[in-house]
């Protein structure tokens, strides 16, 4: 019953109007409320002020030749001097964006200042009207009604600082009046009290149909600023609370800070579980952030697993670091998604503004650059953004755009490392790998180019490419040779990619057995939106299938059951090491067996020394790859790599 009752009193002194019988509300709808209604006081304050200062003089005029004279005019000068100074107080605040979020404590001490104020107001009947000639009663009479009416017209829609405003001058009314026997002095009472009430009446129903109002107008902005998945708000509405803190910063100097996450297994969620169990982690770590802001702060999605934060009114940097702390701690229970347990993590990259930038432009670009560095360093970190990040960044965007061009200016290219059948000591096929020859900055590793491709979505116009180019490629070679050619999850997101690759055939008048498709684990869910059928349109039509990196993955024995695969690929990591290491050597003996009761080919990954070669030979594996065989050469030594005798004389060693 007492936790009840404190409840009801922070409620009844908080404005909120659940309070008085009015709509109940969260608290962050409370919040939205209370910053409209604290937007329209202060803009009724300053005529407000005015008038109480010009009241005040016009009492102690009235009352000059009062008795009271002295206490009169000591009482207008202090009234006066507080209301000039709370309307200039005011005046300030009003040039700041307004707030979209305003705590209870603000509307407590609202409270606090219309019951001082009333008070002061309450003191003129009690202390002054028994003394005051007949022109100053009625002054006093028409001073203290107007306040009574300006003071619900300026809390109209706040009910307890309307009733902390009026209270105390009706109470001093009524002993003013009780004061004295006269009939007519005892109407004016009557009167007061239905004025009062009729009054205070229209501040409830005033007030109700506002907050109704401002409800329906945020449910209405919701969708529009409101992510559907998440229920978290969007990027227009992040947007808009950027350019607002950018507007309080040029105005008042509020410093503030922009904290942008990325989800850093996202994507192998979406790849390992599907898109339904992706939903479903998006919206459990959406739960996660927010519970870890500020109250009148809100995490807002501004991409597919990206979020951001703007924290305004920033007193150290350092209460940045502990709210992205807080965020990259929220990852250190797992997920429960059907059933399972998915295990995820953040980085966050943190810009200071305006240190950082006091442009939306600059901020996001640095945020982002901060965010790069984050990712590049590891899971779960946290960067605060440096000029060298802007170096590095710019850098990326260039290679991006130098990237975007690199086809037509005929910068990419192919290259083939061949696979070894050790039973027929021949070549059976060749792996074609992508390279960028960049004309400043040289060779540019597939490692940093691969990603800006798949992030930009140029990864489905290069991927076209190098289908076309092996394919014209592989026509030129022996009927008995294949073409290996990397896929990778991205590229399932085209639909368009299974009518290339049958025009591809076509065109270079190559057999589709002969054209293989090398996959990681990531591509092989039926959950994958596209994926599933295109893989077995291409198996329908005589395109072979390799698991690439076999063993690196998560359930490498569950997806050699999903798909008719011609071979596995064992990650090199296993082959270098499985001289030195017992436990290499079994999983490479075991992944082997495994493979031929499935009838499924083998091919080692990383052979660089024949001992390693001699020991396959041994355990009967089907083929092999690596540096010992040949390096990557280009499309035209292929045929001389083929007739290359010292290159047989190694087959049969």
């Amino acid at each position: 019953m007492r936790t009840q009752t404190t409840s009801y009193v922070a409620r009844l002194f908080a404005g909120d109007l659940s309070a008085f019988g009015g709509p109940a509300t969260d608290e962050a709808m409370a919040g939205h409320i209370r910053a409209e209604q604290m937007s329209l006081v202060l803009g009724y304050s300053v005529g407000i002020m005015l008038a109480n200062a010009c009241n005040a003089i016009v009492l102690a005029i009235a009352l000059w030749q009062s008795p009271d004279r002295i206490f009169a005019l000591v009482w207008a000068g202090a009234v006066a001097g507080g209301a000039i100074a709370f309307g200039l107080q005011s005046h300030a605040a009003r040039r700041i964006t307004k707030p979209q979020f305003v705590s209870r404590r603000a509307i407590y001490r609202l409270v606090r200042n219309a019951f001082i104020l009333g008070s002061a107001w309450g003191i003129v009947p009690v202390a002054f009207f028994a003394d005051a000639s007949t022109g100053g009663q009625l002054v006093i009479t028409c001073l203290c009604s107007g306040m009574l009416a300006g003071g619900a017209l300026a809390f109209a829609t706040i009910p307890i600082a309307a009733i902390a405003f009026t209270a105390p001058i009706f109470l001093g009314i009524a002993i003013c009046l009780g004061r004295n026997g006269d009939l007519a002095f005892l109407l004016i009472a009557f009167l007061v009290v239905v004025y009062g009430s009729v009054l205070l009446r229209g501040v409830f129903v005033n007030s109700f149909a506002f907050a109704r109002r401002v409800m329906r107008q945020i449910e209405a902005e919701r969708t529009v600023r409101q992510d559907p998945l998440t229920h978290l708000p969007n990027r227009v509405a992040f947007n808009e609370t950027l350019d607002a803190a950018l507007r309080r910063l040029a105005l008042s100097g509020e410093e503030f800070a922009v904290l942008l996450l990325d989800l850093d297994r996202f994507k192998e969620v979406n790849d390992k579980f599907g898109h339904p169990a992706g939903d479903e982690f998006l919206v459990q770590v959406a739960g996660r952030l927010q519970r870890c802001t500020r109250a009148a702060e809100h995490v807002a999605r501004i991409g597919g697993d990206e979020f951001a934060l703007v924290m305004a009114n920033l007193a150290r940097p350092e209460d940045a670091l502990e709210i992205a702390e807080r965020f990259v701690a929220a990852f250190d229970e797992p997920f429960r998604i059907e059933g399972r347990q998915i295990v995820g993590a953040t980085s966050v990259g943190i810009v200071l503004a305006p240190r950082d930038g006091n442009t939306a432009l600059d901020i996001m670009k640095n945020a982002d650059a901060a965010l790069y560095r984050a990712k590049k360093t590891g899971p779960g970190t946290v960067c605060f953004f440096e000029q060298a990040d802007d170096r590095l960044s710019r850098d990326r965007k260039a290679l991006q755009a130098d990237l975007e061009r690199a086809i037509a200016r005929n910068e990419l290219f192919l290259v083939f490392q061949p696979f070894l059948d050790l039973d027929e000591n021949r070549i059976t096929g060749f792996e074609a790998l992508l390279r960028w020859q960049h004309p400043s900055r040289g060779p540019v590793p597939p490692s940093e180019f691969i990603p800006i491709a798949e992030e930009t979505g140029l990864i489905h116009e290069i991927g076209e490419w190098v289908i076309r180019r092996a394919c014209a490629t592989l026509a030129d070679w022996p009927e008995d040779i294949r073409v290996a050619v990397n896929f990778s999850a991205s590229q399932f997101h085209n639909t368009a990619i299974l009518q290339t690759i049958v025009q591809t055939f076509a065109d270079a008048k190559v057999s589709p057995n002969r054209f293989e498709i090398e996959i990681t684990e990531s591509m092989l869910l039926s959950k994958y939106g596209s994926a599933a059928s295109i893989l077995n349109a291409l198996l329908q039509l005589g395109v072979t299938v390799a698991l690439d990196d076999f063993g690196t993955g998560f359930s490498s024995l569950t997806y050699l059951r999903k798909l008719p695969f011609s071979r596995i690929k064992i990650d090199q990591s296993f082959i270098r090491d499985m001289l030195v290491q017992p436990d290499c050597a079994a999983i490479v003996k075991s992944v082997i067996s495994l493979a031929r009761d499935l009838n499924i080919n083998v091919v080692a990954e990383g052979v660089e020394t024949t001992d390693q070669l001699e020991y396959l030979r041994q355990i009967s594996c089907d083929e092999v790859q690596g540096y010992l065989i040949s390096r990557p050469v280009a499309a035209d030594g292929v045929m001389a790599l083929l007739e290359t005798k010292k290159l047989r004389a190694i087959y049969a060693a």
